[in-house]
């Protein structure tokens, strides 16, 4: 089936179903599909609707859309609202708890969306947002529906629903006989905040030893010179591509969780436990002890000559843990400023994190959210404290430094946040 079969079945009204792996950069055929996207003045809304399973999702649409395209995702209610009003876009991406409480709030007009787009939906059919989306497509039964999946066969009763008679654009994951395929081998796995995966990348390498590394961003697979130690996906890639990669060297995939399902549906996925918190200073302290004793042997004359009249005050090893706290203020740097030290593993710490009651959050959301997005164990979650304009979360030390960096940039409730160890106030 061609892309001109389906852009004119989409035209005459025709449900279909465009086969691509759970992540935005691989629906490049959706804007194909959809054709010349028009404005729209604020009395009609954008006119073209994509449903997400959540925020996160949401927000990846507009980087990945094409040049000159409005396309905006939903970053709180009321901005959101005020948005439509003023100068809706041409695509809005939503999750589908946001644009249903936009349509509820007479912001979102669904009667005069054009085109719908489901995104993935096998993420939302058996979750706790399912009523919300059947009700959401009721409501828009006028606009054409483009339903992207990966795996057609589980979403039956939804494509009857919400999609009678598609068109099928793309492979199948079934054989001659409609056998689903088998795997295409072993592959590791770390769940990683898409925001967080270039950063993670050396800590892939330091938990496999591995040397030499291809990181592959998605697009052609590359012909390297050398066979490396571990091809490291930080985009997602198809049943082809992971085949491909596989011929290059053992793979390891950075995901987020909701994709999960689709990669085991291809290959046989291992868990990889990347270095903690505890691992990093050990490595950071036996750094230092290098470092150190390069210096004595290549001589330290003229330091001990400096240091001498402490030596007959202090103990020259009273001496040397001095210099290396003096050294360590000045890497720190001084005043309010100053990054608070980390008490012992088995005490809590409090992370501030940037959003609160007036972004509608609540204890629930910031704990999927740790759990989900910084991998931080449900044991080591403590007492949450959601403020006005911001929360206070307290997390076992040990997890204090993965919450920071797994919730800096993810969204919640619709809002983009900032977390750090929360300072004496």
């Amino acid at each position: 089936m061609t892309g001109a079969d389906a852009k004119t079945a989409l035209e005459r009204g025709r449900p279909v179903v465009l086969l691509c792996p759970p992540a935005p950069e691989n629906a490049q055929h959706l804007w194909e599909l959809l054709g010349p996207i028009p404005g729209r003045g604020p009395e009609l809304g954008p006119p073209v609707l994509i449903v997400c399973a959540d925020d996160a999702a949401a927000a990846e649409w507009p980087a990945l859309a094409p040049a000159g395209l409005r396309v905006r995702a939903v970053t709180g209610l009321a901005r959101t609202a005020r948005s439509l009003k003023q100068r809706p876009p041409q695509v809005l991406a939503g999750a589908v708890k946001d644009l249903a409480a936009l349509v509820q709030r007479a912001a979102l007009k669904l009667d005069q969306v054009a085109s719908l787009v489901v995104a993935w939906p096998e993420a939302l059919i058996a979750g706790e947002h399912a009523a919300a989306l059947d009700t959401l497509l009721g409501e828009a039964r006028e606009a054409r529906r483009l339903v992207l999946s990966w795996n057609p066969a589980l979403l039956a009763d939804f494509l009857e629903r919400h999609a009678r008679r598609p068109l099928v654009v793309g492979t199948l994951p079934v054989d001659d006989g409609g056998v689903p395929l088998p795997p295409v081998g072993r592959v590791r796995y770390c769940v990683v905040p898409r925001g967080r995966r270039t950063a993670v990348v050396r800590d892939v390498l330091d938990s496999l030893d591995a040397w030499e590394a291809l990181v592959w961003h998605g697009g052609p697979i590359p012909v390297p010179e050398a066979r490396p130690d571990v091809v490291i996906c930080t985009a997602l890639p198809s049943r082809e591509e992971l085949a491909a990669l596989g011929k290059l060297g053992e793979r390891v995939v950075l995901t987020s969780a909701a994709q999960l399902p689709y990669l085991r549906s291809v290959a046989t996925l291992t868990p990889l436990a990347l270095p903690g918190t505890a691992d990093r200073a050990r490595d950071r302290a036996e750094d230092l002890r290098e470092r150190v004793a390069r210096v004595l042997e290549n001589g330290v004359d003229q330091e001990l000559a400096l240091l001498d009249p402490l030596f007959e005050r202090f103990d020259p090893a009273e001496v040397a843990g001095a210099l290396l706290a003096i050294l360590g203020e000045e890497g720190r740097g001084k005043g309010e400023g100053a990054t608070p030290p980390l008490p012992a593993e088995s005490a809590r710490v409090k992370v501030f994190v940037s959003v609160g009651r007036k972004d509608r959050a609540s204890a629930k959301d910031l704990v999927g959210a740790l759990i989900r997005e910084a991998g931080v164990a449900k044991d080591d979650i403590g007492r949450i404290d959601v403020r006005e304009t911001f929360s206070l979360v307290e997390v076992a030390a040990g997890a204090a430094d993965r919450a920071v960096r797994g919730l800096t940039g993810t969204t919640i409730c619709g809002r983009r946040v900032i977390a750090r160890l929360d300072r004496e106030r």
